[in-house]
């Protein structure tokens, strides 16, 4: 399996195996999106690390299977591709992408899907799609402006070129650098202390940042004020409430 879900302490850990590079083949895409979709069924998944191995996060697509397909192949397979990483990025629950050493063209748009992208500091991320005559096609064109604005993703993106750990930091990329060694661990970090919250307030707080960004500010407020509303219903919420009287904040153990 290239594409493999470990959960441990409420953890879903999607690792990708394809070595020596994790080149983004085909079948590769769609196990990424059997693997999201069967941790966003989980309940035993509460938080979730995307992690390439220590020395890459993923290098691009398999650039020799593209070369071989057509213009009709790849109209036949498009919306496959950007389906594969859009069931990552619309997980219900938090997402943290663990990036070490190249994030390039499918790679970067994959750690584009994650909530929280935390890289070391030997990371290089890019959409070198252009040198080769193309475009970004699996989201990058969308979640990167989205993510640092139109003028840096146009950027990356007309120049291909790569970006260091310290740079993608600057420019709100990648959003914490640590030493290589403790990538993994600071993301698990991340995703067990989530693990623990209270999953529909995540997960609503998630859907109305997210819906929020593609509609107008008052369809927005909208989205946010239905789910605020509805948390009211939930289990989480008196549980919240309950321990912020008796115990006071930030002392609430949730389920």
């Amino acid at each position: 399996m290239t594409v493999t879900l470990e959960v441990a302490d409420g953890v879903g850990i999607i690792r990708l195996a394809r070595p020596p590079m994790n080149a983004l083949d085909i079948a590769m895409q769609d196990s990424l999106g059997e693997a999201a979709a069967e941790a966003a069924g989980r309940s035993d998944v509460r938080a979730v690390v995307v992690h390439g191995g220590e020395k890459v996060f993923a290098a691009g697509a398999d650039i020799k299977e593209m070369q071989a397909m057509s213009y009709t192949d790849m109209v036949d397979r498009a919306r496959g591709l950007q389906d594969a990483f859009t069931a990552v990025a619309r997980l219900p629950k938090p997402v943290v992408a663990a990036v070490s050493g190249y994030a390039l063209g499918g790679g970067c748009e994959l750690a584009l899907c994650a909530d929280i992208r935390i890289a070391a500091e030997n990371a290089k991320l890019g959409q070198p799609e252009i040198l080769l005559g193309l475009i970004p096609g699996a989201g990058g064109t969308q979640r990167l402006a989205r993510l640092v604005g139109p003028s840096r993703a146009k950027d990356l993106i007309f120049t291909g070129r790569q970006v260091r750990a310290d740079e993608a930091l600057s420019i709100g990329l990648v959003d914490k650098v640590v030493p290589a060694e403790e990538v993994y661990s600071a993301a698990v970090e991340w995703a067990s202390r989530l693990a623990k919250g209270p999953a529909y307030a995540l997960r609503a707080a998630k859907e109305a940042v997210d819906a929020g960004l593609e509609t107008d500010i008052e369809t927005g407020l909208t989205i946010e004020r239905n789910l605020f509303a509805g948390l009211f219903a939930t289990e989480d919420r008196a549980i919240g409430m309950r321990s912020f009287i008796e115990e006071g904040p930030g002392k609430a153990k949730f389920n």
